[in-house]
């Protein structure tokens, strides 16, 4: 499986594409009640350890190693109408040639739906998991890792719909 993967990442089909999509659940608004002190000559960055939890949000992306470029939907919730709604949006954004989404065996990830779903895209998309314990050939991971360290770890977000703002200005 992973031999498969990688050789997508090598060499695109022509006239295809090829995405790697999944899920980050349980992304936190946390909120600091106090304000963040900016680094200054000999001093440095100081935040409290003291937060506030404005809920939690779920992104549902799409990553095309070969551009770079990222399709996301921050929603609510995780589940596989969510999932089936996002890919609508993926065929929307990629209405012609094939398109082979890698993604790991999450349940919602496999079944009927996706039969369905390929049949109303006249048989377009192509379906590649990742082998078992292996996600991280996903690079839809890494880009989870990058959105992490650069807004999320960090972040001050008043609300989850802060959050999403922030998420989305970040793709």
């Amino acid at each position: 499986k992973a031999t498969v993967i990688c050789a997508l990442y090598l060499d695109v089909p022509p006239g295809s594409v090829v995405l790697c999509v999944d899920e980050k659940t349980g992304m936190q608004a946390l909120g600091r009640p106090f304000a963040v002190r900016l680094a200054a000559p000999r001093r440095s960055r100081r935040k409290d350890y003291n937060y506030v939890r404005n809920g939690t949000r779920t992104l549902i992306a799409a990553f095309n190693p070969h551009s770079g470029q990222v399709l996301g939907r921050v929603g609510a919730t995780r589940t596989a109408d969510d999932l089936v709604a996002f890919m609508e949006e993926v065929a929307l954004a990629h209405p012609t040639g094939d398109v082979h989404i890698v993604w790991d065996n999450l349940n919602i990830h496999h079944g009927w739906r996706w039969v369905e779903f390929n049949q109303r895209h006249r048989g377009r998309f192509h379906f590649v998991w990742t082998p078992i314990h292996a996600s991280w050939v996903n690079q839809i991971e890494i880009w989870f890792s990058i959105l992490q360290r650069r807004l999320l770890k960090h972040g001050d977000f008043g609300s989850v719909w802060d959050l999403a703002s922030k998420v989305d200005g970040f793709i």
